[in-house]
């Protein structure tokens, strides 16, 4: 008898516009996919004044017992296994071979090869029982092609420290530049970083922080989905972006604890690191970092969704993530003649970090401006989504109407700003190599750090603190009005190049002292 079925909204997918039919993957494979389920009341985060233990979260907002039988009954008629479940996330792992899933959701898997590699995907949505209508929010891991690209973008060659010091700057000095608070090391926090490839090597670190003569910070690895900490011995490679946001992040917070998450590069791999940190109640982190990304039109309707709802998440327990912009300018490497902003940056629920090029003198800020290398280089990324309505906090913003259609306007991006020119960047150890990075990849990490440093100061997570920044209007920033991202140009206030501009040490320290999270 035929199973009656619906379409799972916001599913559809088709193969990369570079990439042609290689065949089909072998029906005897086995594969896992991850199942987010609906939560089992409605969220609004802004409602918890204080934020929620992790524990408290399953109870309240966590997959309902019973939805989670229903999938588990899909499973068997399915002939798929459970592989896990986690209440808190609201995911359910499936695994079974590629006929089974085939069966199991409606689908035809496909191969096609890419310049990034083959990769397998489906062409159209997925069809799931009736029975999981409204129970389901989105199926990852069926299509596993890369979805993220890193957010750094190096300096052109190999330094010396002598070398670099005229352009460049340990991550203590931006720190200094911005008037971080010195009294404080982040101690009692964790800082989460995910990361989509690459590794690092105990021996870097312990160099880089000997050099710097800050104190080694604990850096542990956690393997999601089967990625481990891979070090690939190349700083071109994407050791780079881990090493950059491990060296920023412990460099200005040294009493931290750092976690890295290492993930595959897919969609499903992406979310499952973000969810795995957020929901971690043995490590605990207040402050995650994410340094990569890809433009909206890249993603799922339904990943966009079920990512959204995973920082939502997080806003409810008091963690604050942090989000690179990009570093295409407003194009977001996409060459469709339309602007384009990043995700995750995207989400309401992130704090998006873009791009400044700064000039110091006397051990102080100069001069800042938004950072564009021009058409050869790279421009921080910025705009107004696509796909996210304006959020209330920036109301009185003055977020523009879209370059793309004269009447949508959408979530702004970026809501904050930090040093990001490669020429003006942070100096790094990869792989036994002094190398200058900057990209907003490096924001992000700073940002954090930042975080890291008030929490402790403040006794307690800010956890969501996009709210309080904007309330503030724009008092606790640095206002960078000089300068363009491409389609959009940089002004007093808040604006789609630098948000509200870079950090102001003093004066966020003041405004988040005593503020309420969330």
């Amino acid at each position: 008898m035929p199973v009656e079925r619906f379409l799972l909204p916001g599913s559809e997918r088709g193969p990369r516009p570079d990439s042609r039919p290689t065949g089909t993957p072998n029906p005897n494979d086995t594969i896992t996919v991850t199942l987010a389920l609906r939560r089992r009341a409605a969220l609004d985060p802004e409602r918890h004044e204080e934020p929620l233990t992790r524990t408290e979260f399953a109870a309240r907002y966590g997959a309902a017992p019973d939805d989670v039988r229903r999938v588990e009954t899909f499973a068997q008629q399915f002939d798929l296994t459970i592989v896990a479940v986690d209440v808190g996330r609201r995911t359910v792992v499936l695994g079974g071979t590629i006929a089974a899933m085939n069966e199991a959701f409606g689908t035809a898997l496909q191969l096609y090869q890419s310049p990034r590699g083959v990769y397998r995907t489906r062409l159209g949505p997925l069809y799931l029982p009736a029975d999981l209508q409204d129970v389901v929010v989105g199926v990852f891991g069926l299509d596993n092609r890369p979805q993220a690209q890193v957010r750094c973008r190096r300096h052109r060659r190999i330094v010396g420290p002598a070398a670099a010091a005229d352009t460049s700057y340990t991550p203590p000095q931006i720190a200094a530049l911005y008037q971080f608070p010195g009294t404080v090391t982040g101690a009692g926090q964790t800082v989460a970083i995910i990361e989509l490839g690459g590794g690092f090597k105990a021996a870097d670190l312990q160099s880089y922080f000997k050099e710097l003569g800050v104190a080694a910070p604990s850096v542990t690895a956690v393997s999601v989905d089967g990625a481990k900490n891979s070090p690939e011995g190349d700083p071109n490679s994407a050791d780079g972006e881990v090493l950059l946001d491990i060296e920023i992040v412990g460099a200005i917070a040294a009493g931290a604890r750092i976690v890295v998450y290492f993930a595959p590069n897919t969609d499903q791999g992406f979310l499952d690191a973000i969810t795995t940190a957020v929901h971690d109640d043995v490590r605990q982190p207040s402050i995650v970092s994410i340094s990569w990304g890809g433009p909206e039109s890249s993603w799922t309707s339904q990943s966009l969704t079920t990512y959204d709802q995973a920082f939502q998440d997080a806003a409810a327990l008091g963690v604050t993530v942090c989000c690179a912009s990009g570093d295409s300018g407003s194009s977001d490497g996409v060459s469709d003649g339309s602007a384009h902003v990043d995700f995750p940056a995207s989400s309401p629920y992130v704090l998006a970090c873009g791009g400044t090029r700064i000039e110091s003198a006397g051990g102080a800020l100069a001069s800042e401006a938004v950072w564009n290398d021009g058409v050869n280089g790279g421009a921080t990324g910025g705009g107004v989504s696509d796909v996210f309505p304006l959020p209330s906090y920036q109301a009185s913003a003055k977020v523009p109407v879209s370059v793309n259609s004269s009447h949508a306007r959408g979530r702004g991006v970026p809501d904050v700003a930090g040093d990001a020119d490669p020429s003006t960047g942070y100096r790094v150890r990869v792989d036994g190599h002094e190398v200058v990075y900057g990209g907003t990849s490096a924001v992000a990490p700073l940002w954090s750090a930042l975080v890291a440093l008030i929490n402790q100061a403040r006794g307690k997570p800010v956890g969501y603190l996009n709210p309080m920044l904007y309330a503030s209007g724009a008092h606790a920033c640095r206002d960078v009005s000089s300068g363009t991202n491409g389609a959009y140009r940089a002004r007093a206030g808040w604006d789609a190049c630098t948000g509200l501009g870079s950090p102001d040490g003093p004066a966020l320290m003041k405004l988040l002292a005593t503020a309420k999270t969330t």
